[in-house]
């Protein structure tokens, strides 16, 4: 029984319906500094945000429904569901609230707050439910590229979604973080990139030498093509940046220490920070043994996991290890503002991994899902028969291919 699909039909169809026909207003990280900074005003984000917040989530709430029964019976996934229907519910209650009624500005930002705390577990839990709908009903390709495609709007959705609420907790609200009060919100005007790759780089080494009593060094080095002497700085969210490096880095840590565990001597990680007129790109290299290239796009399938099934309980969890989630969403963080990740690897060396981040901020943009008919049919098309030859013992007859005279 779909019970969320019920929720849908008989509560908020029409509202859900009509904020899904609206495409979501993608920001700059210039927009979001140059608000914050220069103009930042109560009123005019929860103007921008009553509507915007309810658009993006009643677009992931279409989407959702386009997903096999199978996986939507799941019941995380019916769960998270729950989770996103709840606050829809929430946001629609200031539809048509003034933000000059008293009170409303804070009972605003409560709501957020405890929207965004919802929304925390939203990973692991939609995680669990792939892992029990694998479990139950095996892989099946057609099934996992359908199942990819919406894990990754799904999730973009869900990093743009709490970049809003973030954005206008701290700068409205009383959780600002006094340890980084030059911060626009959660965006540093002046983020040191080496700095963030070194923070990341020490927090895996801590976690690698609790669980393999010990850890690679690392080696850093910058090249700033427009000012040489300088170190390299950039307008980001390091919280996003910090996530990526601290993904890599545990990757590479793990897979340097098991192939060098012998030895005792294990070979550096190396990072490289550069910063072109376009881009700005940071390489973690490591000698690990690397990946066979048939393998590199599994790294980024949510299906295709070979970690074990983790315990949602936090104390339970190795500290290598997960859900595989890890690289994807590491992917998803670099893309939303325009950048991207990718491997590559050298099988029985090592793998290079490079993050791309835009070096303007003004062309940094967020990349957001937007659910219409090209996205609906993405999940109706069929499978067809692929078009190029596949290993086969023995040769196939052509006979039957021949053109008809």
């Amino acid at each position: 029984m779909r019970i969320f699909g019920i929720l849908l039909k008989n509560i908020t169809p029409k509202q859900i319906e009509y904020y899904s026909r609206f495409s979501p207003s993608p920001l700059s990280i210039k927009q979001f500094l140059d608000f914050g900074r220069d103009n930042a005003c109560e009123k005019t984000s929860f103007m921008f945000l009553r509507k915007e917040l309810p658009v993006r989530l009643a677009n992931t709430l279409r989407e959702v429904n386009l997903l096999p029964d199978n996986l939507l019976s799941r019941p995380s996934v019916g769960l998270v569901q729950n989770w996103y229907i709840q606050s829809f519910l929430e946001l629609m209650e200031y539809e048509s609230k003034s933000p000059e009624e008293s009170g409303v500005l804070q009972n605003f930002l409560e709501i957020l707050i405890k929207i965004r705390n919802r929304h925390n577990d939203v990973v692991p839990t939609m995680a669990q439910g792939v892992i029990e709908y694998k479990e139950k009903y095996g892989f099946d390709p057609f099934i996992s590229t359908n199942i990819q495609y919406f894990l990754d709007r799904f999730y973009t959705n869900r990093i743009s979604f709490r970049m809003l609420i973030n954005q206008h907790t701290l700068l409205f609200g009383n959780d600002t973080n006094p340890a980084h009060p030059k911060h626009i919100g959660s965006i540093d005007p002046n983020c040191n990139v080496a700095n963030v790759v070194k923070d990341a780089y020490e927090t895996a080494k801590m976690l690698c030498e609790q669980y393999y009593m010990g850890a690679p060094e690392l080696e850093i080095e910058e090249f700033n093509s427009k000012a040489p002497d300088k170190a390299i700085q950039v307008v980001y969210v390091p919280s996003h940046l910090f996530h990526m490096l601290f993904e890599l880095f545990k990757n590479s840590m793990r897979a340097t220490v098991e192939l060098h565990d012998e030895e005792r001597a294990y070979p550096p990680i190396k990072a490289l920070v550069t910063l072109g007129k376009e881009d700005l790109s940071i390489k973690i290299s490591d000698h690990g043994g690397g990946v066979p290239l048939r393998k590199i796009d599994r790294l980024f399938n949510y299906m295709y996991s070979t970690a074990p099934s983790p315990s949602l309980e936090p104390s339970r969890a190795a500290p290598l290890a997960g859900f595989g989630y890890g690289l994807p969403i590491s992917r998803l963080y670099a893309r939303y503002f325009q950048g991207d990740l990718k491997l590559y690897s050298m099988e029985g060396v090592g793998t290079d991994a490079v993050i791309y981040l835009k070096a303007l901020s003004s062309e940094s943009f967020e990349r957001l899902p937007v659910f219409n008919k090209s996205a609906w049919r993405h999940y109706q098309t069929t499978p067809e028969a692929d078009d190029w030859s596949n290993p086969s013992s023995e040769p196939r007859d052509a006979s039957s291919y021949k053109a008809k005279r």
